[in-house]
């Protein structure tokens, strides 16, 4: 950043991405009852469990859309989640979700808004669509509207056909895809999603954040997405709230971000990028290496041939060279940087969990 920071669903049948989506009117009503107020809030908002500080004083305000929660293991992101349902209570602060108060209030709001959790909550001896519509009883729905609901949101989940199977049977997209319609089938005007893709194929995956991406533009709704995965944030959410040790570090647009992170110059070398690194270095550039691909700050309009000078000294072919544009990837980095947490990558922040039970790429 600027220096003003850096000082399964599996089978092919289970897919369909044209399905009416099973949404009310509350998208619309939402926004005329806040006025175009931030959907969440909190005031110093704290929680303490014992002597351990979860939340420190957190400051919050979310627009209506589409934000990733980011933050590595233990950050207090998942506590942030319960204290906005008014799961558990809060040490000191305040704060409200759609107009209502957390602290008295969390019936009402766990009532318009839909959780889906990281961890498996689903009942493997039910048929997916047994498991919707109690999810939808236990929200206070009667059993004919929750059973109506349940059919409507497993279809636009994608398991339209696989409603009836038990879901012992089912892929991990699959129940990851059930564990969204138990979320959505109270027609909620927040969608809470703890790591989502966890665990999924790359066509499962990319069904997940289709059907988030809709249910925000389509459905009017709010999504707020919890994940390590920062190409899946990137594709669904506009904005960010980052939390580092209990504390909201950043709270942003994405693209406002970006503009603040120094543009640099990715070559693609051939023939020796060991030299070409000592090179640019000698030149005095910092070199971000990855294999044959390099990055350095562009400094000037002279880069480009600066850089060429360097390859023509170290002997070696540039095959590409262009203008690097940040992505949610960098931007997570640059400010863990600026933290002091020494994090190479987000796939050091992933378990099996995250990636399918295997190594994280």
């Amino acid at each position: 950043l600027t220096s003003s920071l850096r000082s399964g669903i599996s089978s092919s049948d289970a897919l369909t991405s044209e399905v009416r989506l099973p949404l009310g009117s509350r998208g619309s009503e939402m926004g005329t009852e806040l006025n175009g107020a931030p959907v969440i809030t909190a005031v110093n908002l704290r929680k303490m469990y014992g002597p351990h500080l979860a939340l420190d004083d957190v400051n919050l305000e979310i627009p209506s859309g589409a934000v990733g929660i980011l933050g590595p293991n233990g950050a207090g992101k998942s506590t942030l989640f319960k204290c906005l349902l008014g799961l558990i209570k809060t040490t000191s602060g305040e704060g409200t979700v759609l107009g209502y108060d957390i602290r008295t209030e969390g019936d009402k709001i766990r009532s318009r808004i839909g959780y889906m959790p990281e961890y498996d909550a689903l009942d493997p001896g039910l048929a997916a669509i047994d498991q919707v519509r109690y999810s939808g009883e236990l929200l206070g729905m009667n059993p004919a509207h929750a059973t109506q609901r349940a059919h409507e949101v497993l279809e636009y989940v994608g398991l339209k056909d696989q409603r009836y199977r038990k879901i012992e049977t089912f892929s991990t997209g699959m129940m990851q895809a059930t564990k969204l319609a138990c979320a959505l089938v109270h027609d909620p005007e927040i969608l809470i999603c703890d790591e989502p893709t966890n665990g999924l194929d790359q066509r499962a995956r990319e069904f997940m954040l289709q059907t988030l991406r809709r249910t925000v533009s389509e459905g009017g709704r709010s999504v707020l997405m919890s994940s390590h995965v920062m190409d899946d944030v990137q594709d669904v959410c506009d904005r960010i709230v980052m939390i580092h040790k209990g504390k909201i570090v950043v709270q942003s647009r994405i693209d406002e971000l970006a503009k603040q992170v120094d543009r640099e110059i990715e070559i693609s070398i051939w023939g020796g990028a060991s030299r070409m690194q000592a090179a640019l270095e000698g030149r005095g550039f910092e070199v971000r290496r990855l294999g044959r691909v390099i990055r350095v700050d562009r400094v000037d309009d002279n880069t480009t041939f600066v850089i060429l000078e360097a390859a023509v000294e170290a002997g070696v072919q540039v095959r590409q060279m262009q203008e690097y544009e940040p992505d949610l990837e960098d931007i997570f980095l640059l400010i863990m940087d600026k933290l002091g947490a020494k994090v190479k990558g987000t796939s050091e922040l992933m378990t099996e969990s995250h990636t399918g039970g295997g190594s994280p790429e």
